[in-house]
């Protein structure tokens, strides 16, 4: 069984760009997602891969993840079909504390920028680096499912506010 541990946080500079190559564009459209906390997912890069993810809630900031490639053809044609879909462009971290990415979502979603960090184990401990801001992990309004089907564009101010957005 395949295990998501991670940790994420709203980003609140810019000088992570310095840490990182070029984003690859991707396209992400959620089938299914409901209170049984299970999240079925295509994903689409701009290299012309793509993948089905399912997701399963686990303990505390775990997640259970299976993630296989598909067909490009098959990807974009449930692209087409799915109500619920976002882009963002995903950035590698040359970092040695974790495995981080940035997200940095575009359209709907924009101007959020997310970094994630993926650990071994709950209790692992990493250095936050300084353009880390707020923590997020845990929040639900702000995984990538929940902002597929409520975008940023339709949330009130005070919400926006709520969530250290504005």
């Amino acid at each position: 069984m395949a295990l998501e541990i991670e940790r994420r946080f709203l980003v609140s500079n810019t000088s992570w760009r310095e840490l990182t190559n070029p984003g690859i564009q991707l396209r992400q459209a959620y089938l299914a997602t409901g209170h049984s906390g299970w999240t079925i997912r295509i994903r689409i890069s701009d290299k012309n891969q793509a993948w089905i993810t399912l997701k399963a809630p686990a303990e505390k900031i775990s997640s259970h993840e299976f993630e296989y490639p598909i067909a490009i053809k098959d990807a974009e044609e449930i692209w087409e079909l799915a109500l619920y879909r976002l882009h963002k462009i995903r950035y590698q971290l040359n970092l040695d504390n974790g495995e981080w990415i940035v997200d940095s979502f575009e359209g709907d979603n924009s101007p959020l920028i997310i970094a994630e960090v993926e650990l071994s184990s709950p209790s692992q401990m990493i250095e936050i680096p300084p353009w880390c801001g707020q923590e997020i992990t845990g929040q639900t309004d702000l995984s990538n499912a929940a902002l597929a089907q409520n975008p940023l564009k339709d949330w009130p101010n005070s919400k926006l506010r709520k969530n250290g957005l504005t």
